[in-house]
């Protein structure tokens, strides 16, 4: 019988990995720290998590990008991220990280709604093309940004230019036999129209699924799932396993003006 619970243990295959949420907030706090440029807390619906914050860059503004945060859709805050901006900011990208509502308080589909209002919100205050990514929970939610059922009206949506999944899911079905379904009370129906793979794609928007070449082979595999589907549809897609790299240490790189998962967020390469 497959271990599914094993399978999407991260933590217990990454040593130190309990230290490391207290890390992710003191890099982000000290970020934001010396950032001149912070619109923190713009609300783009009435709940209390749903806020997002703007980071501007120093001069003019060439587009959006919108980074959604992961932690099984169930644990963080956009504020333990703010320092991934700094890769897209430094070349001239205003950047979005939005908080939403956590499970069990939400179910996904609840999430998923709540980030297309996040995506609308943003655009709405940011001019120029936009561009998604996200990480594990939020690599799930951009793509499903992309479906035949997005809520994003056309006006938004077509100013997509491109859609970076770090260590997404996009086949919520296996999810249904771990533990963690206990907190996000998923059923098949609901895991099924949760699923990007399992979806037509709207448009023929670009998509990068990058994982890490040192994570679990379940996040490997649904990276490729999604590439390989869609590229059935004619939507440009690209797998990207970055060696080496585990389910934390992989999107460091969004730190990095000059790292090529930086050039990728914002269409460099």
């Amino acid at each position: 019988m497959h271990d599914w619970d094993d399978a999407y243990a991260n933590s217990a295959h990454i040593p130190g990995s309990d230290k490391m949420p207290a890390l992710w907030a003191e890099r982000a706090a000290a970020y934001r720290a010396g950032l001149t440029e912070l619109r923190p807390d713009i609300a783009y619906g009435a709940g209390e998590r749903q806020k997002l914050d703007l980071i501007l860059p120093d001069g003019d503004s060439k587009g959006l990008v919108v980074f959604v945060h992961g932690g099984y859709w169930m644990r963080f805050d956009k504020s333990t991220w703010t320092d991934l901006a700094e890769g897209a900011r430094h070349h001239g990208w205003t950047v979005a990280l939005p908080s939403y509502t956590l499970a069990p308080a939400a179910r996904i589909s609840d999430i998923t709604a709540e980030i297309a209002a996040a995506v609308t919100k943003a655009a709405a205050l940011v001019s120029g093309p936009i561009r998604l990514a996200g990480h594990s929970a939020g690599g799930h939610l951009v793509t499903r940004m992309l479906c035949d059922d997005s809520r994003l009206e056309s006006a938004v949506y077509n100013r997509i230019a491109g859609t970076l999944s770090i260590s997404g899911l996009h086949d919520l079905r296996p999810l249904l036999k771990t533990k963690m379904n206990e907190t996000l009370r998923m059923i098949m129906e609901e895991a099924s129209l949760e699923s990007a793979a399992l979806h037509l794609p709207r448009g023929h928007s670009p998509v990068t699924a990058w994982v890490g070449g040192g994570e679990r082979p379940e996040f490997i595999r649904q990276a490729d799932l999604l590439a390989n589907v869609w590229t059935g549809f004619d939507v440009l897609t690209r797998l990207v396993v970055e060696p080496a790299l585990n389910h934390f240490t992989v999107i460091d790189g969004l730190k990095d003006p000059s790292s090529q998962i930086t050039a990728r967020l914002i269409g460099l390469d």
